[in-house]
């Protein structure tokens, strides 16, 4: 018997460990502030590295926790509070919103493919966007109004608003949303959207190319405080909304008819998960232009991890969502130093590779 006493001890470690990760599992609270802790290492590690390095023990005296040289000190601190934290703040609202507006799109859509970028939401808010820069500018010429920076958000807002509810009317019928549709329909407005975007790049002049760029490869590059202010309410209404979907979500995978009669508001949560979707991909590409493949990245990652239960998946969505967007402006900035890659080229690289893998393994499942 010395292969089943050499055995056990190995089986009960193992089923201690499935019951621990199972617990874990059912932990929302633990998965949230393990990620947390993940947000707060990467932010560190993004915050000293730079065109203007600051070491962590400058980086301490910067931040007040230690002493140091007055004039490092008075250096550090003015990289640290006027370009560094803004863009690590801004990285981390943008990232948690993408990656939030992907899972509760999967969830309405119950498929697994849908996300903002992927879809055309955001190619939609870019052209609201673009044709505010454009249009707007062209309207207030004559005048000595300037056209208000509010006023980009709120018309990626809209298009991205439109684009969903178009999206959605077109994907689903009687009920049942096709994944065919939903990707067919998505890239022929993704398409007619960059279409008219073109059209916008040949009737604008130096600047607002310069603007539509920005918006077309995506950049954190003009990130201030103010921005970040400006983008905060976007993220609050959507940590405010989480507890009040995630039930409905979760039984939407029945389907509609199945969630109406266990109680679900269908209709009323259809409607507050588009307008959700819209603002949080709209606000993101208004301040950060498009950003493609976190909303599908993430949800998919944190799945295989955590089960499909929005619960959990929701929140550690918003956290995973930051620190994979953070890590991918830092590479962004260091990776062609001095100069900058855009931000979109980045999340490409890691989104379309993992997009592939994850289309490969669904024919796999389905068979020829």
């Amino acid at each position: 018997m010395p292969g089943v006493t050499a055995a056990s001890p190995a089986a009960a470690s193992s089923r201690r460990f499935a019951g621990a990760w199972a617990s874990v599992r059912r932990s929302p609270l633990i998965v949230v502030c393990v990620l947390c802790v993940a947000l707060i290492v990467t932010a560190t590690i993004a915050a000293t590295i730079g065109a203007a390095g600051i070491p962590f023990q400058r980086l301490m005296a910067a931040a007040g926790l230690t002493a140091g040289d007055p004039a490092l000190i008075e250096r550090d601190r003015l990289v640290l509070w006027s370009i560094r934290l803004p863009r690590i703040v801004m990285a981390c609202m943008i990232g948690a919103m993408l990656a939030a507006a992907g899972t509760i799109m999967q969830g309405l859509f119950r498929n697994p493919l849908a996300e903002p970028g992927l879809v055309g939401v955001s190619a939609g808010a870019a052209l609201a966007a673009a044709m505010t820069i454009v249009l707007g500018d062209r309207i207030l010429a004559g005048s000595k109004v300037v056209l208000p920076f509010a006023a980009l958000p709120i018309a990626a807002f809209v298009g991205a608003l439109i684009t969903t509810a178009v999206l959605y009317r077109f994907a689903t019928r009687e009920g049942r949303t096709s994944i065919a549709t939903l990707l067919l329909a998505g890239l022929a407005i993704g398409a007619l959207a960059q279409a008219a975007i073109g059209l916008l790049i040949f009737m604008a002049d130096d600047r607002q190319l310069r603007d539509i760029t920005f918006w077309t490869l995506g950049s954190l590059s003009g990130s201030t405080w103010g921005k970040a202010g400006a983008i905060a309410p976007f993220l609050l209404v959507l940590l405010m909304s989480v507890p009040f979907i995630v039930n409905g979500l979760d039984l939407m995978v029945l389907g509609e008819a199945e969630a109406f009669h266990m109680g679900v508001a269908v209709e009323r949560l259809k409607r507050a998960a588009i307008v959700l979707v819209a603002a949080a991909a709209g606000a993101a590409v208004a301040f950060a232009g498009i950003i493609g493949f976190v909303g599908i990245v993430v949800p998919h990652l944190l799945r295989l991890a955590l089960g499909p239960g929005h619960r959990v998946l929701l929140p550690a969505s918003l956290c995973f969502g930051a620190i994979l967007l953070l890590a991918a402006d830092t590479v962004a900035r260091v990776l062609v130093a001095p100069a900058e890659l855009p931000i979109g080229i980045v999340t490409a690289a890691i989104g379309a590779p993992f997009f592939l893998v994850l289309l490969m393994r669904q024919r796999a499942l389905v068979g020829p």
